[in-house]
Order: structure tokens, then sequence, then C-alpha cells
């Protein structure tokens, strides 16, 4: 079995998830043709016509139906999220004429779950396009390959690899299309719920639908260039934050609430982990805002709840300017936003579950250390006792995750100080580069139109690693990196490599 054989088996059903991104991406028509935005028809053709086309070539690549390595699950998917963002580019390219870089990074933005921005003015863009921003969001937030398994008649493993390859892991929903299909239903009926209560408040029908879509993705795109201070409305800031939290605990407890298991819902440990951090979050910062900040205790408690809220959902929402904050709370936050929310969410960062599995895994360590080497000492989770092999190498994956995320954020803060000489702190130099690889958006400006093509290029990176949790892109790397070697040692003696161990 050879990789070009995995290869062509992963193509084709990416191929037919592509075919399915084509159709779907022609919802925003409807908001062309109820806003009479005519000129818009072509540029927003580009999008549906290159994923069909795509789509097409790829799902008619000659495959034969076995299951792929998982390593080539994980590349195709991350180059396949690479291929939607260059794809999902091309409205703003020929609608609104932005340079091709500046529109990959929207499309990656959006996509991805990521707030930031390159429309200089969104007062003035077309509101066709304002919906594909939030449409990608919305999108992106469940995944594509759950959205692709939901419009299949049946499934297979290979789909379940990609799925797991996403991202996703094993805690949303197993790989079916019935569940698929059920959590897209609570999707839209939390959509179109919380769409109706923001509308309660005065806010029209097009601003509450789009900051519903982009904020139960914890994505944080917003219809104004003053985002939330557009509105000036508390009352919309505190009905916010029960769709940023829906967006970020575990997709399962809307299954439990779905079949009446509510006592069930808020038993769960790691929504208790959540919503604690964001309790005791809240009150740092807002204590923070109000001592360092220099402004009224009602302005911290509004700016800061809101804030840390926003930060640990991973959403892009932000009702004050960072930029002007303290480096106390800027540092609170930035601890928030790297945790991010649950695993089975919408939301990004390394993950609630991971930090609460880091944790039991130290103690655990720890009190193995004082008792005799002949003592079994159980590691137990979720009130279920996990035997010593399996433990060791879980948590062994877990803090490899966590530390090739802060070696990540480390070399990305290197590589962008030396390319870039500004006027930010380091600290909010360090915020901005966790709030892109943790597909958060809150910023302190240090991103932007203006920015150097080589930083952008960085972030762009950044929001890709982020959505894959990228080990995906470190196999990529290490493949290419395999090859490199294949191909210098076939040059030296005249061999050709074995590809025995990609069987």
């Amino acid at each position: 079995m050879k990789r070009t054989e995995h290869l062509a088996m992963i193509a084709h059903d990416m191929g037919l998830i592509f075919e399915f991104l084509g159709i779907v991406s022609l919802v925003p028509f409807l908001v062309l043709i109820a806003f009479r935005e005519w000129n818009l028809i072509l540029p927003m053709a580009t999008a549906p016509l290159a994923f069909l086309v795509l789509g097409f070539l790829i799902s008619h690549v000659p495959y034969k139906d076995l299951e792929p390595s998982f390593s080539a699950t994980l590349s195709a998917v991350a180059l396949a999220w690479l291929a939607i963002a260059f794809i999902g580019a091309l409205p703003f390219v020929f609608g609104l004429h932005m340079t091709y870089l500046d529109s990959v990074f929207e499309a990656m933005s959006g996509w991805t779950g990521t707030a930031f921005t390159m429309i200089p003015s969104l007062d003035l863009a077309p509101k066709t396009l304002l919906f594909w921003r939030s449409f990608m969001q919305w999108i992106g937030g469940v995944g594509i390959i759950v959205f692709g398994i939901s419009l299949r008649r049946k499934t297979r493993a290979s789909l379940f690899r990609m799925y797991r390859a996403e991202g996703r892991e094993d805690e949303l929903v197993s790989a079916t299309v019935s569940t698929s299909r059920r959590v897209w239903m609570i999707y839209l009926v939390l959509t179109f719920a919380f769409t109706g209560l923001i509308m309660l408040i005065g806010i029209p029908l097009w601003d509450s639908l789009n900051l519903v879509m982009t904020t139960i993705a914890t994505g944080g795109f917003t219809l104004h260039s003053s985002g939330l201070a557009y509105y000036n409305n508390p009352l919309l800031e505190v009905l916010l934050i029960p769709v940023m939290i829906a967006g970020a605990v575990p997709f399962k407890i809307f299954f439990l609430l779905y079949n009446g298991k509510v006592r069930d819902m808020f038993h769960d440990q790691t929504v208790k982990i959540l919503l604690l951090i964001a309790f005791i979050g809240s009150c740092i910062i807002s204590c923070d805002l109000f001592i360092f900040g220099n402004v009224t205790l009602e302005t911290a408690f509004r700016q800061g709840t809101f804030t840390a809220i926003s930060g640990i959902c991973t959403c892009g929402l932000q009702n004050s300017d960072i930029h002007q904050w303290a480096t106390v709370p800027l540092a609170v936050l930035t601890m928030m936003v790297f945790i991010g929310g649950a695993m089975g969410s919408t939301s990004g960062g390394v993950k609630v579950n991971r930090l609460a599995l880091a944790f039991a895994g130290v103690r655990w360590w720890f009190r193995r250390f004082f008792v005799s080497s002949r003592v079994l000492v159980p590691l137990r989770l979720g009130g279920k006792t996990i035997s010593r092999e399996i433990s060791d190498i879980a948590i062994s994956k877990n803090l490899l995750v966590i530390v090739i995320y802060v070696l990540t954020i480390f070399l990305a803060t290197i590589v962008t100080l030396h390319l870039y000489i500004t006027s930010f702190r380091l600290d909010e130099v360090v915020f901005e580069i966790v709030s892109a690889l943790s597909n958060s958006g809150l910023t302190v400006g240090f991103i932007n139109p203006s920015s150097p093509v080589s930083i952008k290029t960085i972030f762009i990176v950044l929001m890709w690693l982020g959505r894959l949790e990228i080990v995906p892109v470190l196999i990529i790397a290490m493949g290419i990196g395999k090859e490199i070697k294949d191909d210098m040692a076939r040059d030296m003696d005249g061999k050709a490599p074995d590809d025995s161990e990609y069987h």
C-alpha cells in the first residue's frame, strides 16, 4: 500500500466536501438579492465555482476503498484548510479589490473563527461580503468535516479519521451521519433562538443574525469598524455572554439537553472548570482595571467581565480598547485566551480539558513520589480509574501539545520582533500572537491593514496552526523533511527509498 493510494482515498472524500461547500456557498446570494447588490454577482460566484470545480476534479481521482493512514489524513485536512482559505478569499479580491494576501488573511480569519480583519472600513463594505464573513465563521465553527459528514448518506472510517484530524478529537460526536445532522440541527436552533433574543432589545434582524452567527461560532466578526462600541448597549453585551459560552462548551452538553438530561448537563466537569475560570478571570481583570486603569468601578466591571468571558471562549468580541490596558490585566487575559474553551466546541486555545488533565497528571505524578514503588496509585478522571499505561501516554501526549503551543508562541514572537520594529509593548505583541494561535481575534491593534506583508503572513500561518492544533502541520513538515532526506540518499547511492513505512 503506497502513499498515493492513501492520498487518493482522502482526495475522494475531500472532493465531495468541497462540492458541498460549493453548494452552500450560494447562500450569500440570498443576501445579494435582498439588498440588490447586483454588481457582486460575479465576485460572489467565484467561491462556489472554485469549490465545485476543485471538488469535482479531486473527487474523481481513481481510488481504492481502504482505510488511509492517520498521518496522511492529518496532512490532507491541513492542506484542505489552506485551500478553503485561498478559495474563500476570491470574493474579497474581486468584490472589494483587496490584495490577494489581505483577502486570504480575511478568509483564514473567517474560516478559523478569528476576529482579525483586513477590511479598512466595514461600515462601507457591501452587505453581501459582510454576510460572507459571518457565514464563513458560522460554518467553520463546527468544522468543514462535520459539515460534510452531515450531508452524506453514510459514513466510514476514513471520514472519522478526517474528523479527528480537524482538531476535534472524539469529544464532539462520533463521525456518523445521524449525529452530525443533530449537531447542525442544534446549531441552527441555537442560532435562531439567540437571534430572536437579541432582537427583543431593539437590535435589527440584520445585525442580530450576523452577531449571533459569529458569536456562537466564537468568531467575533462584527458589521462595523468600531465593533460593539457602535451599539454602546450594555444589555446587548449581557445577552451575548451566554451566546459565547454556548459556543465554548462541548456540544455533547446540548445532546444531554436534547435528551432531557438537564441535571447531567450541569454536572459535567469541563463545564464547571470553564465557568470557574471565567468567573475568577472576570473578577481579577475587573479589579485590575479598577486599580491600574483609572476607570470607574462600573466601567471596570463591564469591560473586565465581558472581555474575560470573550477571552476564555476565544471569541474576538471586545467592548474596550485593550491597547489602553495596563500590563497586569492584559497578562491575565492572555492566559485566558491561551487556555480557551472546551474540546468538542467551536472555540480555540489549548482547551480546558487539557488544562484539567495536565493538573490531574502533575498531582498523580507527585503522589507517586511519596509512596512505595509497590503501591499502585490510580489516576481518576471524570469518575473513572485509568490504567497506568494509558495514563502515562495520555498525560505525556497532552503535555506535549501544551509545550508545542508554548514553543510556537515563543518562536513566533522572536521572529515577529526581528521582522517588525513596532511601538507596541512586548506583552502586547505576545498577546496578539496568542490571540492568533488561539483563534480568538481579541486585539490591541498590532495586526491591521497597514501591517507588513511578512507579519500578515506569520499571522495567517498562526491562525491555520491554531485551527488544526499544530500537529497536522508538523506532520507535513516532517514528511517534507523525510522526502528531502530520501532524495539526497537516493542521489548518493542510486537507490530508491523504501515505501514500507508508509503502509
